[in-house]
């Protein structure tokens, strides 16, 4: 029975990082993925082949199979469904605000910061735009408002490429340091293994590095040589509203005041974002986005117009690649110094043995990521090892899941996203960017070496 649960991840997972060939949507195998492996762990509690972790007792404790165990099982099931919903409504709460933003205009704001012609210039304009962007919005809607604004600056097509593939190198690196600034990182602090101080602390650095290489080297590339054609001139259809820096500002404020509130209140994160959309929300239902504002108009600019925009399908799949996640986490596997394990705690004495270098296996796994999506491979090196609370180990994974899925175009939200919006060919991001990627992330992955050994270590 334990086999046919691995064998349904495996399935899987293969199903999700075959999307494009299947033309199937990730969400799909993920929801059947995680039901099926609940299912399967209940029928084989009840009748005793197997044991489950009881995270209730909050230690390695195990009930033997059984209806009268059911309960015990159950309170498993609930333990992982309340942290998995944890991560959703966190999200679902700042997907939110980012869409109230944009509904009134807010990120037009940011065009006015544009008034260049040079290249090189404009780069390191949107470059430093996304890095501390997407630390705020995150990654994903950071690529998707600077590719907008990309739109109406770079006419022709063939260099809006090479800026739109820098954009998704620079949004990872920043969105790798801040706690809601990707969802890897965000798992890891909602599940306390990192703290936001902690995480800034260890990673910043390293991820300005990760950034900045490339960027420096990308100026001396014919690309980015000589100047382009920007317009300056306002549509009227994507004119300013009055209430644009308002709602930009706000949006972001209340954003930024979550790990503020979470080191104040000792509270989950998921409060203070509930906090912060509540606020952005009241504010968005009085203010008047136009001087000739009126009820007929209301609904364009309010929150619930900006709740039927999220993407559901994405929330879909974090709960069903965290619940099959978490399944394998609490199928008990095998014993390590004479205690029973999990799977992926199993699994990672297993890798331990075999690359006795944490190092390495970390860096693997920021390399994986540009193949498979990082999500399940961070919920599943939470699985893995039991590290105290910003471990440096916590801040390495953090650093190279989040920031090696710019290897390929495929390998992050942020090139999905770009990928989709301007049908970037996964052979010209190979051969144009992915070697740009990697330079910057093994050049950042070793200053959080050097930094960690000469710095922390010795501290």
């Amino acid at each position: 029975m334990a086999s046919i649960i691995i064998l349904i991840f495996v399935i899987g997972y293969l199903s999700i990082t075959l999307e494009h060939p299947l033309k199937l949507d990730k969400t799909v195998p993920a929801l059947i993925m995680a039901s099926l492996i609940w299912a399967v762990l209940a029928i084989g509690f009840t009748s005793g082949w197997f044991d489950v972790i009881n995270t209730e007792e909050q230690a390695f404790n195990f009930l033997s199979g059984g209806e009268h165990a059911m309960e015990g099982f159950e309170g498993t099931l609930l333990h992982h469904l309340g942290k998995t919903a944890e991560i959703l409504i966190f999200l679902i709460g700042a997907m939110t605000i980012v869409e109230i933003i944009d509904l009134h205009r807010g990120f037009e704001v940011l065009k006015s910061a544009v008034r260049t012609k040079s290249k090189k210039k404009l780069l390191w304009i949107i470059g430093i735009l996304a890095f501390f962007l997407s630390a705020i919005i995150d990654n994903l809607t950071a690529t998707i408002v600077l590719i907008t604004l990309l739109r109406k600056l770079i006419h022709k097509r063939e260099d809006r490429l090479w800026f739109a593939a820098m954009v998704v190198i620079a949004a990872n690196a920043g969105g790798a340091w801040s706690p809601i600034g990707d969802v890897t990182t965000t798992m890891l602090w909602i599940a306390k293994k990192v703290s936001a101080a902690g995480l800034i602390e260890y990673v910043v650095i390293p991820s300005i590095v990760c950034f900045a290489l490339p960027f420096i080297i990308a100026t001396y590339l014919p690309a980015f040589r000589g100047n382009i054609e920007v317009d300056t001139t306002e549509d009227k259809d994507e004119e300013v509203l009055l209430s644009s820096r308002t709602m930009l500002f706000l949006g972001l404020g209340m954003i930024v005041s979550v790990p503020v509130f979470k080191t104040l209140t000792h509270l989950p994160p998921y409060m203070g974002m509930m906090l912060a959309l509540g606020v952005v929300w009241l504010v968005s239902e009085y203010i008047h986005p136009e001087e000739d504002f009126s009820k007929e108009r209301r609904h364009l600019y309010s929150a619930h117009k900006a709740l039927s925009r999220i993407e559901i399908s994405s929330i879909l799949f974090f709960l069903g690649i965290l619940m099959a996640v978490a399944g394998l986490e609490s199928l008990v596997y095998g014993v390590v110094n004479g205690e029973e394990v999990g799977t992926l705690r199993y699994l990672a004495e297993v890798l331990q043995g075999a690359i006795p270098n944490q190092d390495v296996v970390v860096i693997l796994l920021g390399v994986l990521s540009a193949i498979i999506d990082n999500v399940p491979l961070v919920a599943a090196s939470m699985g893995m090892y039991d590290m105290p609370m910003d471990s440096v180990l916590w801040h390495f994974i953090a650093y190279s899941a989040g920031t090696g899925g710019s290897m390929l175009i495929i390998g992050s939200a942020a090139g999905v996203a770009a990928m989709g919006m301007e049908r970037i060919d996964f052979i010209w991001y190979l051969k144009k960017i992915t070697w740009l990627a990697f330079v910057g992330f093994i050049a950042g992955a070793g200053v959080f070496l050097l930094i960690e050994r000469v710095l922390f270590h010795n501290a």
